[in-house]
This record gives structure tokens, C-alpha cells and sequence, in this order.
């Protein structure tokens, strides 16, 4: 959301157009949905959508993320390494729903539309980043991790590979594989 001044956002309002850009972007892909094509579906001008959002990629992402919002929830289990293949393994779930996998579609878009690079990056990606920092952090204050981390290079280690999977070899994305996975991580980020 781009945080411009004004008048409030109406919540029923915003709801619609969210809506809209969600079903619009699952039904016909990135590329076919248009501000219009909102604007129509959520019986809004296309003067609100612009109001409120820079960029048909921005409306679009915040449209994805309201819905897959429910897919992604911060785990709490006590111990990081469950936490972290919980995240994770509900970040590789998403991926393969139908929903998630409108992102590799994004990914793909965003190599040809700056503002839909720019948009899946800080609605979608710099939250999921953020998330398992936090996990990561809060495992080095419970001395289940060594404190000298560099967190976002674990986030590179833990997270990469399941988009390298995805991506570019399609080999499988399972709860096995990510339980393997961030096995493999703590073995050499677990205090000793």
C-alpha cells in the first residue's frame, strides 16, 4: 500500500478491489489483468484504484498477499528448528497451491516490469525474509543458535534451495525434503 494522504480507505471498498485483483490475477494471469479490468469486477473507478495504489503490480500483489495471508503463519512451537521447518514447510505448501503458484508467474513477470519486481519483492518477499529472520533471532536469544549469524545468509541457505527447486530443476518440494533441508542448516548454525 503506498501510503498516500487523504481520506481514509473505505474498508468494503478496498476489500472489493483486493478481491477483484485476486480472482482476476488467478483466472487470467499477471499479464491480462488490467487496472479496468479491476475497476469493473469491483464496481469502483478506476480513479480509487489508482487513489489508493501506484501501479496495476502493486494493486495486484496486495490482492495476493491479503489472500495468501492464511498460508503463512508465524509458528510458535517452542523449539527454532521446528519453527523454521514449519515456516518453511508452509512456505513450500503455498508454493504448490493453486494460489502459489500464481508467484512463479510474478517472479517470471518481474524479469520484463521493474514495478512488478519491486512490488512482489516488498509485499511478498522482504515479509517472508523478515519472518524467518525473526525466527532466527529469536533462536540465538534462546541459545539454541550461535549468536556470531549472519541471518541473512541463513535465510539464503534454508530458503534458496526450495526456490532453486522450484524454479529451475522441479525436483520434489515436500515436507521430507524441507525437514532434509533445514537439517542440514542447523547441523552448522546450532550452538555447540
Amino acid at each position: 500500500m503506498n501510503g498516500k494522504r487523504g481520506r481514509p480507505r473505505n474498508v468494503e471498498t478496498q476489500q472489493a478491489i483486493l478481491i477483484a485483483s485476486y480472482e482476476l490475477l488467478l483466472e487470467c494471469g499477471f499479464d491480462a489483468v488490467t487496472v479496468e479490468k479491476i475497476a469493473e469486477r469491483a464496481q469502483v473507478s478506476k480513479a480509487t484504484i489508482y487513489k489508493w495504489w501506484p501501479n496495476k503490480a502493486a494493486v495486484v500483489m496486495d490482492g495476493f498477499m491479503s489472500a495468501a495471508s492464511r498460508w503463512l503463519p508465524l509458528p510458535d512451537t517452542g523449539s527454532t528448528y521446528e519453527n523454521i521447518v514449519a515456516h518453511a514447510g508452509n512456505l513450500v505448501r503455498f508454493l504448490l497451491s493453486r494460489e502459489g503458484k500464481v508467484i512463479t508467474e510474478l517472479i517470471g513477470g518481474g524479469q520484463f516490469d521493474p514495478a512488478l519486481a519491486e512490488a512482489y519483492r516488498t509485499l511478498y518477499f522482504q515479509p517472508r525474509r523478515q519472518e524467518a529472520g525473526e525466527l532466527i533471532r529469536r533462536g540465538v536469544a534462546a541459545g539454541e543458535l550461535s549468536g556470531d549469524l549472519d541471518v541473512g545468509l541463513i535465510i539464503d541457505l534454508i530458503y534458496g534451495p526450495i526456490f532453486y527447486r522450484l524454479l529451475l530443476t522441479g525436483e520434489i518440494l515436500d515436507d521430507a525434503y524441507v525437514r532434509d533441508l533445514v537439517g542440514a542448516a542447523f547441523a552448522g548454525i546450532r550452538k555447540a
